[in-house]
């Protein structure tokens, strides 16, 4: 697998690259639509929300709204993403009343932003790890990923995950180093406009 930096995916979507927009929803659909879940829409709604930021977000893109002086991409994709999910449960809000008037009392209550902000950053930290996560994974031989799973996820000591592993422990000691070193590396070339 190919690591491509987000400026290099902007980039991309700025010039129309079909490549650019597959990475670049590959890489942002999913804290998304986990973002939308989390604010009690459904799992079609929430993909709806997801394409309407994406498509929102590509869009000013193209026409040099987006100014990385003014934040973080997180943060404007975050704006994007709760609008048009406000947007979304407003508008199930309006149905149900339709369909079901004797239960119009029930509009849903929206999370307050600084909750919702809260929510973003946990998903969109958990986001960046799964996809440094996933490069280092090919990255690297078997046994020194998992000699680092079973020490970080599995919370084993270095001493049983060697055991488990039938290796020296200084094999799981370096395996542990060398993942997170490069785990931080990745972390930071996108972290670099995110």
């Amino acid at each position: 697998m190919e690591w491509v930096t987000t400026s290099t995916v902007l980039a991309g979507l700025v010039a129309s690259d079909n490549d650019a927009w597959r990475d670049f929803t590959g890489r942002f659909r999913q804290p998304i639509v986990r973002f939308a879940r989390s604010l009690g829409l459904s799992g079609a709604a929430a993909e709806d929300v997801a394409q309407e930021t994406l498509i929102a977000f590509a869009d000013q893109v193209r026409r040099g709204r987006y100014d990385r002086a003014r934040g973080r991409l997180s943060r404007w994709l975050f704006g994007i993403a709760y609008r048009q999910a406000l947007n979304e449960r407003r508008a199930g809000a309006r149905r149900a009343a339709r369909t079901a008037p004797a239960d119009s009392h029930l509009v849903d209550s929206l999370p307050d932003e600084q909750s919702a902000t809260r929510t973003w950053d946990r998903l969109w930290e958990r986001s960046v790890l799964e996809q440094c996560l996933q490069q280092v994974r090919g990255e690297v031989d078997p046994d020194t990923f998992r000699a680092f799973e079973l020490v970080i996820r599995d919370e084993k000591s270095p001493a049983d995950a060697a055991s488990i592993l039938g290796r020296p422990v200084k094999l799981v000691y370096n395996a542990k180093h060398r993942v997170l070193k490069r785990i931080r590396e990745l972390r930071a070339e996108l972290e670099e406009l995110i």
